[in-house]
């Protein structure tokens, strides 16, 4: 399974590893550098089937930190481009997750402590950052209580999503993740301990599900109809007494509804309670979420925390616990997982699609191919012909 390709609308992934999206905080004035190029190009060479971005702003006010990738500007997509010709160069499919922190915009990255920045520091950034929500509550303690968006305030985030996709498409990207969870913006209309409005955008979990869905019918309307989307949520939010299992169940059902593919399957990050709340721990920890939504919305799901092993991972996706399973810390300590699991499972990864620009699929029903091992490309192309 973890090799058999997955078609998702007219986009076919050559196998069901997907790199997860990792802050890198090295972008230049949410410009994609170098070290994008390399980050995520080393991920096409070890063979993973889909390769995220990084969260990636929509607008430079809600991004989470000051290096941050970004859409918000047309000037975006040329170094961004850079980066989907070199994957897809190397027969991976590419996608961004676009994302807007809300009340969490605006802090120091892991390795400094992620502390939230001072309204002072915020301020005198080149791109100022507001953190905005759906009520005047604090992330949590360090964290200045955001702006509340009215109406206008909130069409202009949605405008801005889809801003932000139409220049993905520019940029060639093949998949388009929105991020609505870990306590962003979106997560925070969700939660009903950060959402305690009482207009159509909060109250009930109709309203408070409204921005979520809203974000989604339009981008998908933006989106071109034969390109999947994915949408990453918390399944639980990490608030004792906030957005749950049942909720995410009923959301990813509205989700598929509205033209999302495959539902990304994460948790926690509303506020430090996260640490608090009784999750089981261990490997594959968020796997039954994702296979409850799978099994009870009816959609395709994407694993992701603690998967480490090709065993592993063969296992979530053949007892039907996932679609997908997505790789971050294990993908850092070994770029080349996709080769070694091929081998750990038996499968010659020479099976896997060749480079686009030779046309052809190695596979099973071509032994003396898969077994030329020393020969080049121009070799393989001349036996082929023959």
């Amino acid at each position: 399974m973890l090799f058999t390709p997955l078609p998702l609308r007219e986009v076919v992934l050559k196998n069901r590893i997907v790199i997860s999206p990792m802050c890198q905080h090295a972008a230049q004035g949410g410009h994609a550098t170098p070290w994008h190029l390399v980050h995520l190009g080393k991920f096409a060479l070890g063979g993973a089937g889909l390769i995220l971005t990084e969260s990636t702003a929509v607008d430079p006010r809600g991004r989470i930190g000051t290096a941050d990738l970004g859409l918000w500007n047309d000037s975006h997509i040329e170094p961004l481009k850079g980066v989907v010709d070199f994957a897809h160069a190397h027969g991976a499919a590419i996608g961004v997750q676009l994302a807007h922190a809300g009340r969490k915009s605006g802090s120091q990255p892991l390795w400094e402590g992620g502390a939230a920045l001072s309204e002072h520091e915020m301020a005198s950034d080149p791109d100022p950052w507001k953190r905005v929500g759906p009520s005047p509550l604090p992330a949590g303690p360090g964290w200045s209580a955001p702006s509340v968006l009215d109406a206008p305030g909130i069409e202009c985030v949605i405008q801005s999503f889809v801003d932000a996709t139409v220049r993905a498409e520019r940029a060639g990207f093949d998949v388009v993740e929105l991020h609505f969870g870990h306590g962003y913006l979106v997560a925070s209309f969700l939660s009903p301990n950060a959402n305690h409005r009482d207009d159509e955008w909060g109250g009930s979990l109709e309203g408070r599900m409204r921005l979520a869905l809203r974000i989604a019918e339009r981008v998908r309307a933006a989106w071109p109809a034969h390109k999947p989307l994915f949408c990453r949520i918390s399944a639980v939010d990490g608030s004792i007494g906030g957005w749950g299992m049942e909720d995410s169940v009923l959301l990813a059902r509205e989700l598929a509804r509205r033209g999302v593919d495959v539902i990304d399957c994460s948790s926690g990050g509303l506020t430090e309670e996260t640490r608090a709340l009784p999750v089981p721990r261990g490997l594959g920890f968020q796997v039954p979420f994702s296979e409850r939504i799978r099994i009870e919305a009816g959609v395709r799901t994407q694993a992701v925390g603690m998967i480490v092993d090709a065993q592993q991972a063969e296992d979530v996706l053949s007892h039907g616990k996932a679609d997908l399973v997505a790789l971050g810390r294990e993908a850092l300590f070994n770029p080349y997982w996709p080769h070694h699991a091929a081998a750990a499972l038996g499968i010659d990864p020479r099976y896997e699609r060749w480079p686009e620009r030779h046309g052809i699929w190695l596979s099973k029903r071509a032994p003396a191919l898969v077994r030329a091992r020393a020969q080049s490309a121009t070799d393989l192309q001349a036996n082929i012909v023959s």
